[in-house]
């Protein structure tokens, strides 16, 4: 086993279409945890996790109430790695931005073909918001079983 640097969690998260296990707080403080489709991206040397959600979702309304979240990524192959990053969501409704990100979303997880497709689905206005995860905290170890 070994901690992974930055630059080899942050291939291991974009590698294929492996997607992300988000989890949230319900109101209730019950865990809710569901899939998304994402991409990482870095402004100003800060890194984050972007990503599409439903404005009526489970997702966002716990973001309304407490912005912060935890997701795991990982490989269910051995010998068994994993990305675990932990944050705080900001959430848009800005329309371009929202396009373009489902677009790209939609280029990684269906192929470059279909991107366009996907990201005019799911950038609807009144329907889903853009959600960009600041990173705060990242956990990553490879080859857990060696």
């Amino acid at each position: 086993m070994y901690e992974m640097t930055r630059e080899q969690w942050w291939e291991f998260a974009l590698t294929g279409t492996r997607t992300g296990k988000m989890a949230v707080t319900r109101a209730n403080g019950a865990p809710h945890v569901t899939p998304i489709w994402f991409v990482l991206d870095s402004v100003d040397g800060e890194d984050f996790v972007v990503f599409t959600t439903e404005m009526k979702s489970v997702k966002a309304k716990a973001f309304g109430r407490d912005p912060r979240f935890a997701m795991l990524v990982d490989d269910q192959a051995p010998p068994y790695s994993y990305v675990f990053i932990e944050g705080e969501v900001t959430l848009s409704e800005d329309l371009d931005d929202l396009v373009t990100w489902a677009t790209k979303l939609g280029s990684r997880y269906m192929g470059a073909e279909r991107g366009v497709e996907f990201g005019q689905r799911n950038g609807v206005p009144g329907v889903e918001y853009l959600a960009r995860g600041r990173i705060t905290r990242v956990t990553a170890r490879g080859n857990i079983s060696d």
